[in-house]
């Protein structure tokens, strides 16, 4: 299926789209009615909201003005096969099996499957088209009206009214997913796509996935605008895994929120490597007394890739933890910026959030900035941050050179370890792998300007 971009008297700085994509969309999936008016609501809040720009505090340090909105077309999927996929991302996570598998190529899913011991238990995971006809009840009352929301801002609203596809989780009260669940989103053609991860655990249940987003090199330009809705009930424990590799020519725009109730746990890993241009929102909201959250985040930008990422950890509740920790390098003239937040809210006493951000500069040209802030409305709390910059420190290259080690080889291994203390928190070491082979490729890479 293809949606033709109209043009129309609007700010070329500004996706171009009418509402006859939404119903075009609509009609080409089958969507319930339900469906199809809340996209046309969300594109009324859309056309009334202004594109961010310098003006706003959370983008006047990012410029995304490069992005020829007249190309973002929605991505036609219809010549979508399993075959382009990267072999190393069809792998298990564990062992030779895992609960359930859903990859897309171009927006269509080419391969899904789920253990029928899930399936028993109750346990829901699917695309997010399907949910929303099969499963209407759930996916109703939780679908950007929890967690991430259309009044976010201009890109959240372009995605409540235009999304395109995606993954859509739901752990029943009390039962635990012990294999762990996998998706792949992999865009190959130019164009925008919109796409979805919705995740829902009830009280006392359990769940680990892993989402890979990816694409392979190209020249044309491509844009991502996502969003991810974590929402974890009481006593509930989740773990999570996002890990991007955009082409060269993609531009990410993307909300993700995750909820966590009373007594439950998000532990929270994002990783990015791939991309022109990333601005992404990632926030944890502590509902519950004695809730808890860890983010933990690593970036590597090279070539002129500009990695954005606004981070917020709000305590809604008394008793509540958070601990947030970024890592990331950059090169060449590659440019990062990480602003974080923590805010605790009136009376929420005995709070514990930390946040900290670790940057390698491994470039003369390349720029890092982290921007950490506190909002504190109680007085009972202890919430610390930090931010700290270095470039490859000589002593430990050294060592290394010092017991036969090469140069070059010893400046590999530090830079590694710098990275390794996040990526054992990746549960995988399938991934870890795969993750450390990213890192070498762009620590030993050629000058990749473009």
């Amino acid at each position: 299926m293809t949606f033709a971009v109209r043009r129309r008297s609007a700010s070329p700085e500004a996706p171009i789209y009418t509402p006859a994509d939404i119903d075009a969309l609509s009609t080409a999936n089958n969507e319930p009615d339900w469906l199809r008016e809340s996209r046309h609501v969300a594109w009324e809040l859309y056309e009334m909201l202004p594109m961010p720009g310098r003006t706003d505090e959370e983008w006047r340090r990012t410029d995304y003005r490069g992005i020829r909105w007249d190309e973002a077309q929605l991505v036609n999927n219809a010549q979508s096969t399993l075959d382009v996929v990267p072999r190393e991302n069809l792998e298990p996570l564990i062992g030779d099996q895992q609960g359930g598998t859903l990859i897309f190529v171009d927006g269509k899913v080419v391969f899904y499957e789920v253990t029928d011991d899930l399936r028993k238990q109750g346990v829901i995971f699917t695309d997010l088209v399907t949910a929303c006809r099969e499963y209407p009840d759930l996916v109703r009352e939780r679908l950007m009206t929890q967690a991430v929301k259309p009044s976010d801002g201009k890109f959240a609203a372009l995605h409540a009214a235009l999304w395109t596809h995606g993954v859509f989780l739901y752990v029943p009260r009390g039962k635990m997913v012990e294999l762990p669940l996998h998706v792949v989103m992999y865009h190959t053609q130019p164009g925008a796509t919109l796409g979805h991860v919705l995740v829902s655990l009830d009280e006392a249940a359990s769940a680990t996935i892993l989402v890979d987003y990816l694409s392979p090199e190209g020249d044309a330009q491509s844009a991502y605008i996502g969003a991810t809705e974590l929402l974890v009930g009481e006593r509930a424990n989740l773990r999570y895994v996002g890990l991007q590799d955009w082409n060269r020519e993609t531009y990410e725009f993307s909300h993700q929120r995750g909820r966590v109730g009373k007594d439950a746990t998000l532990d929270w890993v994002l990783g990015t490597m791939g991309g022109k241009l990333v601005k992404a929102f990632i926030e944890v909201e502590l509902d519950g007394y004695a809730a808890q959250g860890r983010v933990s985040g690593m970036f590597f930008a090279d070539g002129v890739q500009m990695f954005d990422h606004d981070t917020q950890q709000n305590h809604n509740a008394p008793m509540t933890k958070s601990d947030l920790l970024f890592k990331g390098a950059a090169k060449d003239e590659a440019r990062s910026l990480w602003q974080g937040m923590i805010k605790s809210q009136p009376q929420m006493q005995k709070i514990d959030g930390f946040q900290a951000s670790r940057n390698l500069v491994l470039s003369e040209d390349a720029r890092m900035d982290a921007i950490p802030g506190l909002e504190i409305e109680a007085d009972d709390v202890r919430c610390t941050h930090a931010a700290t910059f270095g470039t490859l420190e000589e002593a430990p290259v050294f060592y290394l050179m010092s017991r036969g080690i090469p140069r070059p080889q010893a400046e590999l291994m530090v830079t590694e370890g710098f990275f390794e203390e996040l990526l054992e928190r990746i549960p995988f070491e399938r991934v870890q792998d795969r993750l450390r082979a990213a890192l070498e490729a762009k620590i030993v890479g050629v000058n990749t300007l473009k």
